[in-house]
């Protein structure tokens, strides 16, 4: 059944980064129960087109379109958002859900694994947002929406040392998150940027979209209630 307030979203598409599984692939299959056409992008796909199957024997009324994108390669997203663009016209929401963790520590680490984690969860996520924007930009598309998905991570440093460099990529995307939101002030748009930590992301994201466009939910957490900070 179809959301209140989701209605102006029928028909339009979404980028899913990471849509292979977790909390991606619960998010595509969200959006194409509400209608949209969705492109749900990850190095491997095929559980990306196992969903879609799935997703069409159950009737829903959006479509899954499954693309194989490796993040870490600036020339694959690009590529990625040409064939967007001359096959379905551009993005109007754009979900940056793709996140990479390695077990390096600030003390003993590899600076390969520092960069595997920055290049994904950093610049894959911030080459994304730029394409997106200038794709709305090009458009006028002015009420489309950008969503990252974060971590509590990206909030507080745990004791865990293996974790440290993934929280730190995590902060980043806290504070492009806030950036991006005073770019789109400056740039005088309706483009939204919100930040979601929720247990329940594909939940929060139907809920984010289908607030009128004149609302900015910049970020949303949640904790267990037992939990103060």
């Amino acid at each position: 059944m179809a959301r209140a307030g989701m209605e102006r979203w029928r028909d339009r598409l979404a980028l899913v980064t990471g849509a292979s599984g977790g909390i991606g692939a619960a998010v595509a299959r969200a959006l194409v129960q509400q209608g949209l056409k969705v492109v749900g992008c990850a190095r491997t796909v095929s559980n990306i087109e196992e969903l879609a199957a799935e997703c069409k024997s159950a009737g829903y009324p959006g479509t899954l379109i499954p693309y194989r994108c490796d993040l870490s390669n600036e020339e694959d997203i690009l590529s990625m958002f040409s064939a967007v663009r001359s096959q379905h016209s551009g993005v109007d929401i754009c979900i940056n859900n793709a996140g990479l963790a390695r077990p390096d520590p600030l003390l003993s680490g590899s600076t390969s694994g520092w960069k595997d984690m920055f290049n994904v969860n950093v610049l894959a996520l911030s080459i994304c947002t730029r394409e997106a924007y200038q794709s709305m930009k090009e458009r006028k598309v002015d009420d489309g929406h950008i969503i990252n998905i974060n971590s509590m991570s990206g909030h507080r440093v745990v004791p865990q040392s293996v974790i440290h460099f993934y929280s730190a990529t995590k902060y980043a995307v806290t504070a492009l998150t806030e950036g991006l939101r005073h770019e789109l002030r400056e740039a005088q748009t309706h483009i939204r940027a919100t930040c979601l930590k929720p247990e329940d992301v594909a939940e929060a994201v139907i809920y984010v979209l289908s607030t009128p466009p004149h609302v900015q939910i910049g970020d949303i957490q949640m904790r267990p209630t037992e939990q103060v900070t």
